[in-house]
C-alpha cells in the first residue's frame, strides 16, 4: 500500500486506443448508498463487469454538530472492505472514488477519508454539488438514445440534483439540500407516517425548489428523466400495482396513488409495497415527498427512469480526462477568459514550471501525476489581479477554492488554490499544513517550483527564458546563476526568495 496517496491526473491506460478495452472502476459514496461499478470501456461505450450497491446510510450517522458517528464510519469502512476485492488489478489512474453530500456536510469527513484511504490505498475525492450534478447528467445522457433537451432529476440520500441539457452538454446544473435520508430524519423522526407529515416534507421541498423553479421553466425541456434509487423504486412500485402500463414510467396520477398507499402504512417500519426492496422502505416515503414536490413545482405529467447516474458519469468522465475533452482544462480556460488573464505570461510561467519539474524530477522524486496541477496553477496564478493587485495571490486562491469548476473535485480545487496562494511573498505555512498530510511534501515542492517559475518570468518576457542550472538535495534547492558584476533583477528576486524560504523552514542556495 502506498504511503503517499496523491491526486491522480494521469490519463487512463492507452490500451483502448489500440483496440483493447480499458478496465475502469468507480465507487460512489452516497449519503444513502455506496455503489461500485467496474466496466470495460471500448468504442465510447461501457460494458459492465461488476456492479454492487449497499445501503450504508451515511447521512443517518450525522449528529446535530455535523459529526459522523463511529457506527456510520464503521458501516462505510465495512462496505468499502467488501468492494476492495473487485478492484484487484485495476490501475490507480483507472479508479476514482467520490463522496457526495454527507461527506460534504460532515465536519469530521477528513478523519473518515484518511481511514478509508488507508484501507483502499487510493485517494478519495469529495465533489461539490454542481460537479455531482454534471457527472449524473453525463451518466444519464449516455443511457438515453433520444436527442432533445432533457430535465434530469436525481434524488439522493442528502441532496437532489437537477440538470437541463442537450446531448452530453449540461445547460443548467443545481444541487439542492434535500434527500430521502435527511428528510426522513427531519420529518419522520419517530417513524410516524401521516398526511400532515408528508405535506410538511413536500412544502420544505417546494421551498428549496423555489430558487430554481422559474429559471428552469424558462429554459424548458422536452423530456423529464429521473435517475437513481428513489425514482427507480417509484417506477417499480407503480408498475407492480398496474398504475402504469410501461415499466420505468412515473405518472402524476400514479404518484398520487403511491403517496396514498404510503400514508395508509402509518409507520415507516410498516412500509411494505410490491416492487419495493425492504432495505429502501424506511427512506422511501421521504423520497416520494420530494418527488411529489418536483412534479408539483415543475407541473410534470410524467417522468421516466434512466439507468445511468453518478457512477456511470464518473467512468465516462475518467475516460475523457487528460485529452482535448478534459472538462477540467476547459473549466480553467473559461476562468482565464472571465478574469482576463495575460495568456502570454501564463504560458511562459507554465512552460518554465514544466521544465523545472522535469529538471528536478529525479532529485525530488516528483510524482508524475501532479505535473498537470503545476501547469494548471501556472495558467491561473494571476486571476486575482481582476480583483486587486494588492494581495492578488490571496484573491486568486479564494476564487479557485470557491468557484464551481466543472470536472474538479474539492481536493483538486484546494490544491490549486494552495499553489496560487503560495506563488509569491511569504510561504503560507498555515494553508500548507491544512492540506492532507500525505500531500504536503510534494505540494510544497510544486509551490516552490511555481514560485521560481514566476520569478524567472518577472520581467514578463516575450518568451520563456532559459533555465539556470538547478539541483535539489532533500529540502535544499540549489540554483547556479550566470556570472555578473552587478546585481540583476533575477539575483535580487532570488535573494529575497532565500529569506522567504528560510522563514518557512526550507533551504535555497544560490551559487554564482
Amino acid at each position: 500500500m502506498p504511503k503517499d496517496i496523491s491526486l491522480t491526473t494521469d490519463a487512463p491506460d492507452v490500451a483502448a486506443e489500440k483496440g483493447a478495452p480499458q478496465r475502469l472502476a468507480a465507487i460512489d459514496m452516497g449519503s444513502n448508498s455506496f455503489h461500485l461499478l467496474v466496466a470495460n470501456y471500448q468504442n465510447e461505450r461501457l460494458q459492465v463487469v461488476a456492479r454492487l450497491g449497499e445501503k450504508v446510510q451515511l447521512a443517518a450517522g450525522l449528529d446535530e454538530e455535523g459529526q459522523l458517528s463511529e457506527a456510520a464510519i464503521q458501516r462505510a469502512l465495512d462496505c468499502l472492505g467488501r468492494f476492495a476485492p473487485f478492484l484487484t488489478g485495476i490501475t490507480q489512474q483507472n479508479l476514482r472514488i467520490v463522496g457526495t453530500n454527507a461527506l460534504r456536510d460532515a465536519h469530521n469527513s477528513q478523519a473518515f477519508i484518511e481511514r478509508a484511504e488507508a484501507q483502499l490505498g487510493h485517494p478519495i475525492e469529495i465533489i461539490a454539488g454542481r460537479e455531482e450534478a454534471r457527472l449524473i447528467y453525463l451518466g444519464a445522457a449516455h443511457a438515453l438514445a433520444e436527442n432533445g433537451r432533457r430535465l434530469i432529476v436525481d434524488i439522493g440520500g442528502g441532496s437532489t440534483e437537477f440538470i437541463i441539457g442537450e446531448a452530453f452538454e449540461p445547460r443548467a446544473l443545481e444541487s439542492l439540500r434535500m434527500g430521502c435520508v435527511t428528510f426522513s430524519r427531519r420529518f419522520f423522526p419517530e417513524g410516524e407516517l401521516s398526511e400532515k407529515r408528508m405535506r410538511r416534507a413536500e412544502l420544505a421541498a417546494l421551498s428549496e425548489l423555489a430558487n430554481i423553479q422559474r429559471p428552469y421553466q424558462r429554459l424548458g425541456w422536452d423530456d423529464p428523466v429521473g435517475s437513481s434509487g428513489t425514482i427507480k423504486a417509484a417506477a417499480s412500485v407503480l408498475f407492480a400495482y398496474g398504475d402504469t402500463t410501461q415499466e420505468g414510467l412515473i405518472t402524476r396520477g400514479g404518484l398520487k396513488k403511491l403517496r396514498e398507499r404510503l400514508i395508509k402504512c402509518k409507520r415507516l417500519d410498516k412500509v411494505e409495497l410490491d416492487g419495493l426492496k425492504s432495505d429502501r422502505a424506511k427512506v422511501f416515503p421521504a423520497g416520494i415527498a420530494i418527488l411529489s414536490a418536483i412534479f408539483e413545482a415543475f407541473d410534470l405529467e410524467q417522468m421516466r427512469f434512466a439507468d445511468g447516474a453518478l457512477r456511470e458519469g464518473v467512468l465516462y468522465d475518467m475516460a475523457g480526462r487528460n485529452s482535448a475533452e478534459d472538462t477540467r482544462s476547459k473549466s480553467l480556460d473559461v476562468l482565464k477568459r472571465t478574469y482576463d488573464v495575460d495568456s502570454r505570461q501564463a504560458d511562459n510561467v507554465a512552460d518554465t514550471a514544466s521544465r523545472l519539474f522535469d529538471a528536478l524530477h529525479d532529485d525530488w522524486s516528483l510524482n508524475d501525476s501532479l505535473k498537470r496541477y503545476l501547469r494548471w496553477a501556472s495558467h491561473v496564478h494571476e486571476i486575482g489581479l481582476a480583483i486587486s493587485h494588492s494581495q492578488f495571490h490571496r484573491h486568486g486562491a479564494y476564487l479557485l477554492e470557491h468557484s464551481d469548476l466543472a470536472g474538479f473535485s474539492r481536493p483538486e480545487q484546494r490544491l490549486l488554490a494552495f499553489l496560487v496562494r503560495a506563488h509569491r511573498r511569504k510561504f503560507p505555512l498555515k494553508e500548507w499544513q491544512a492540506l492532507p498530510k500525505n500531500q504536503q511534501a510534494q505540494s510544497a515542492k510544486l509551490a516552490r517550483l511555481l514560485r521560481l517559475a514566476v520569478l524567472l518570468n518577472h520581467s514578463r518576457p516575450e518568451s520563456a527564458p532559459p533555465l539556470p542550472e538547478v539541483s535539489a538535495d532533500g529540502d535544499q534547492l540549489t540554483i547556479t546563476l550566470p556570472e555578473s558584476d552587478e546585481p540583476t533583477l533575477l539575483s535580487t528576486d532570488l535573494e529575497q526568495e532565500q529569506g522567504y524560504m528560510e522563514t518557512a523552514g526550507f533551504r535555497l542556495q544560490l551559487v554564482e
